[in-house]
């Protein structure tokens, strides 16, 4: 059985536009322009309101607020009018807007087994950090230094692990749409390589999640070395992209991130631990004002509950947050069904 080609989803999705795809379609006329939007009958459904189906061309992302009750990028738009997976919809952008995938990708097989160069000392391992027990990701260096783009991908990655498919109960959608997969060798051999985006959509760490329980004292979670995760937010760059006037929610985990992007609400950042950093309630107050609203839903345990309330005094001071407790010791977002997402983000739980 031939392997799927690898495609660069992000590359693929900044490379277009909504309005590209609205010419595409022939309909760009159908629609009425007020300032950055385009308002017109959502032409997924073949709805006939004229204002039930909204793009914003400055965010390059569109809802419809009738029948479908969906929005997303570019690709989701593909997706949805074609009736197919989100990497057909990708090689269907390609096709038609003449893209080049080998441009696109910053693919270097060489680069792929090497540790990135770096003079910092090892991170200390962070007890608190659900999402990273290894590594605050600092490592020692100053806060305030940007994190470099890396200049490889990890490409050759398994995407049908069982551990991603059966014990993380992932679709190959969102497998694909994270870029995740299995790692055989390298910096990551023998974990779940997960891609880590600055909020420009460039990758510029990748994370290692142990499969399954690790041994005694090893940690989950293993992190490039000079690595500062206090500086990003996990899945930002893909947040900022969502209608603006959804709340943003605030989890710990990767996986969180991915089960709530599966179940439909893609407006979520993980800190990638428990805590918030400067630098990332920096990045919040950058995409969010007065009228915005937060939902912080952290992991109920101890350690997620004196970071809720944390982070619910620094951010009320500057938008609205509603923090949400489960009901349950040791509930996570993850655990979460597609129907309590939808209820929740509603705000109806």
């Amino acid at each position: 059985m031939a392997k799927t080609k690898f495609v660069d989803f992000r590359a693929v999705k900044a490379a277009i536009t909504m309005e590209q795809l609205l010419q595409h379609y022939g309909i760009l006329d159908q629609f009425k322009r007020t300032g950055d939007s385009l308002n017109g009958s959502c032409p997924i459904h073949k709805g006939s309101n004229p204002t039930q189906f909204r793009v914003s061309t400055t965010k390059n992302i569109w809802n419809c607020f009738s029948d479908c009750e969906h929005g997303g990028n570019t690709l989701d738009f593909i997706a949805k009018m074609e009736k197919v997976s989100i990497h057909a919809a990708a090689l269907k952008a390609i096709e038609w807007f003449n893209l080049d995938p080998e441009t696109m990708s910053a693919n270097d097989e060489k680069a792929e087994t090497a540790e990135p160069k770096t003079s910092a000392p090892a991170p200390k391992p962070a007890a608190r950090s659900a999402a990273n027990e290894e590594s605050s990701g600092d490592g020692g260096r100053p806060q305030g230094l940007p994190n470099a783009p890396l200049k490889f991908r990890l490409d050759k990655l398994e995407r049908t692990h069982p551990y991603l498919t059966e014990e993380r109960g992932l679709t190959p959608e969102t497998i694909i749409d994270f870029g995740i997969g299995y790692c055989a060798k390298g910096m990551m051999a023998d974990r779940i390589a997960i891609p880590i985006h600055n909020v420009k959509g460039e990758v510029v760490a990748y994370a290692g999640r142990f499969i399954g329980a690790p041994p005694e004292g090893a940690p989950k979670y293993k992190l490039p070395p000079g690595f500062r995760k206090s500086q990003e937010l996990f899945n930002l760059d893909q947040a900022v992209r969502e209608w603006p006037d959804k709340p943003l929610v605030i989890v710990e985990g990767f996986f969180d991130c991915m089960k709530l992007h599966q179940h439909g609400y893609r407006r979520s950042v993980a800190l990638m631990g428990s805590t918030m950093s400067s630098a990332q309630e920096a990045l919040i107050r950058q995409f969010t004002d007065s009228k915005s609203h937060v939902i912080v839903m952290l992991d109920e345990n101890e350690a997620g509950k004196a970071g809720r309330e944390d982070i619910a005094c620094r951010l009320s001071k500057f938008c609205f947050v509603r923090v949400h407790q489960f009901d349950k010791p040791d509930m996570e977002p993850e655990h979460l069904t597609a129907e309590e997402v939808q209820q929740l983000t509603e705000g109806t739980l």
